[in-house]
């Protein structure tokens, strides 16, 4: 069944909203079309829906079906920065990876393998999780494209463990792995707005030998969203940047269906603001994760989430050129 859709410059976009109420049509992220719907593609978003990494609360399998579902009041252009992201470039939603739920190390051999083989179809890849254990295969596929990439992690935790009950791969040790397989460059890589209780100070002297700098939440009154933004640029410059944002960065009153909540956190709007300056970068890649849909309510987590993905595809739109 065909639908209208909004079309500019050949690239095919939203089903038309005025034609087809927001609550109809074809699921898919913000209502873009599928990827098999259009020959070339410049922006994929693929959902990873993976958990089996977690330590705490479990659902985020369940994250990229509501995240999508929370996407349909979306609409074309973003006034905050004045870009219209699905007619600069051609976005496309990829569906769902099917990763094994049972098997770690084989759900990660999957993601590594599906990533690579969109990228090869599309320029960029914006996914969906899932928990944070996709980051790492995500930047194996990105760091084979790339090189190694500067990483800008929003996240509550600081998710460079080196174990948990013996297990390398989980969701608090992508980035511990990343630094140890020469994924990232560390010189440029930093994380926004961590908190909450830790097992020692060692996790920190730690995570400062992997090389990462850090905007704990505590900071973040004082700096504002224009204060971490220029950190931000300070610190990747002109590096090719992966951002990585866990859901949890965001306040329990703003992202109560996460896995492992933490008082404290920045609210959605300071998170988009900061956002919106990644149009200033080289950004090549993001990834959403840790929405647990079993203890959101009110889609408030699916809400923030969807917007925080139309941020990042706003910031991958290219830009006006100024007169």
């Amino acid at each position: 069944m065909s639908v209208p859709r909004i079309v500019t410059e050949g690239r095919v976009g939203q089903i038309d909203a005025t034609q087809v109420p927001r609550f109809a049509g074809p699921a898919t992220f913000a209502r873009l079309p599928r990827i098999d719907e259009v020959s070339d593609v410049d922006v994929a978003v693929m959902g990873v829906p993976f958990d089996a990494g977690v330590s705490y609360r479990p659902g985020a399998r369940f994250g990229p079906a509501h995240v999508r579902e929370s996407s349909r009041l979306l609409r074309p252009y973003n006034p905050a920065v004045d870009v219209s992201p699905f007619a600069s470039q051609q976005v496309v939603d990829a569906g769902d990876l099917a990763v094994n739920p049972f098997d770690i190390e084989a759900a990660i051999g999957q993601v590594e393998a599906g990533a690579r083989a969109m990228l090869e179809r599309a320029g960029r890849l914006v996914s969906i999780g899932g928990d944070h254990t996709i980051a790492l295969p995500l930047l194996r596929a990105v760091a084979a494209k790339h090189g190694p990439v500067a990483v800008v992690h929003f996240d509550a935790h600081l998710d460079t463990w080196d174990t948990y009950f013996g297990a390398a791969h989980t969701h608090g040790t992508p980035f511990r792995r990343a630094s140890e397989e020469g994924l990232i460059d560390t010189s440029g890589c930093m994380h926004v707005g961590t908190r909450g209780p830790l097992y020692s100070n060692q996790d920190l002297a730690d995570d400062r030998e992997l090389g990462f700098h850090v905007v704990p939440s505590v900071e973040i009154d004082d700096l504002g969203a224009r204060g971490i933004a220029e950190r931000i640029r300070e610190r990747v410059a002109d590096r090719p940047v992966y951002l990585s944002i866990d859901i949890d960065v965001l306040d329990p009153a703003f992202a109560p269906g996460t896995g492992t909540p933490e008082a404290g956190g920045m609210t959605s709007r300071e998170l988009l603001a900061v956002l919106r300056s990644f149009s200033e970068l080289n950004l090549v890649g993001a990834d959403v994760v840790e929405v647990s849909p079993a203890y959101d309510h009110a889609e408030i987590t699916g809400i923030a989430a969807a917007h925080t993905v139309y941020e990042i595809l706003s910031a991958l739109a290219p830009r006006k050129e100024q007169p």
